[in-house]
């Protein structure tokens, strides 16, 4: 059985027992987050499409921690200009233990 789901502007694809690092939520680790945006859910029965979400779906999991992903450097290069610019960035993040998916 599995689900995609909706959070943060991205989709995942989850199952029961999956750790799956979602943009930052507002939640302390050890808290229950339940997830309602269902996209997709697979199971015995068959699939379950929404649109654009499946009614009476829900994704549980608990949040494990809270981080940051390694920098990204940005490079702005004009060659013979004597112009260079440098910048990086680190996306937070919330690690989710998927737990339960309820159709």
């Amino acid at each position: 059985m599995y689900a995609v789901i909706q959070t943060g502007g991205k989709q995942y694809r989850v199952q029961p027992g999956d750790k799956v690092k979602v943009e930052s939520l507002d939640a302390e680790a050890g808290q229950e987050v339940a997830f309602e945006k269902v996209l997709l859910i697979q199971s015995d029965d068959g699939v379950k499409i929404g649109q654009p979400f499946v009614s009476g779906c829900k994704v549980t999991g608990t949040v494990v921690a809270h981080g940051r992903h390694p920098k990204i450097r940005i490079i702005k290069f004009r060659r013979r200009k004597h112009h260079m610019k440098q910048a990086g960035h680190r996306q937070n993040y919330t690690e989710v233990q998927i737990n339960e998916i309820s159709a």
